[in-house]
């Protein structure tokens, strides 16, 4: 299901007039997304993803920060872990370009980001820790933040691995 949130935000973008990352117009991602975030499997998101739209190779295009605005509002909500993780990735390729407008809308979103990288797993928090330190979030405490996260990721990923071992 798509939050009415998340509906407002694709509604507030003339997604034609914008240069998609595929050389296109962006009319089509308001689609993309609705897929990604409805699918029930990765089977059902075949032919749908964002690479190569919102990102060109982690160059920014126009689209790229009203999509970042469509990403937060998605994870500020429930969505399946699924389309998380293809929205944290995608988000984690638009961070790597450094946008100053993508990093504002990134920002709005930052404690939310905070908290799907503090309850999420291992990977969740160490793309969430990337996603920061590429756009510089969390202000004058985001060495604090950072540290957090990385050692979220590292403790889960230990835990993990005990698990598995205890499990042989």
């Amino acid at each position: 299901m798509i939050s009415d949130l998340v509906r407002a935000e694709l509604s507030r973008t003339d997604w034609a007039s914008l240069e998609c990352g595929c050389g296109d117009s962006a009319e089509h991602l308001p689609l993309m997304f609705e897929v990604i975030l409805t699918a029930e499997s990765p089977r059902e998101m075949i032919g749908y993803t964002l690479e190569g739209h919102v990102e060109a190779e982690s160059n920014i295009v126009a689209c790229s920060a009203p999509a970042v605005g469509v990403i937060m509002s998605a994870l500020a909500g429930e969505i399946s872990p699924l389309a998380r993780g293809v929205l944290l990735q995608t988000l984690e390729f638009v961070a790597a370009g450094g946008d100053d407008e993508c990093g504002a809308r990134a920002q709005e979103g930052f404690r939310t980001l905070l908290h799907l990288g503090l309850t999420g797993d291992a990977q969740d928090a160490e793309t969430v820790a990337d996603i920061c330190a590429c756009f510089g979030l969390g202000g004058q405490d985001a060495d604090f933040y950072d540290a957090l996260l990385r050692e979220r990721a590292a403790t889960k990923t230990k835990r993990r691995r005990r698990t598995v071992r205890g499990a042989r």
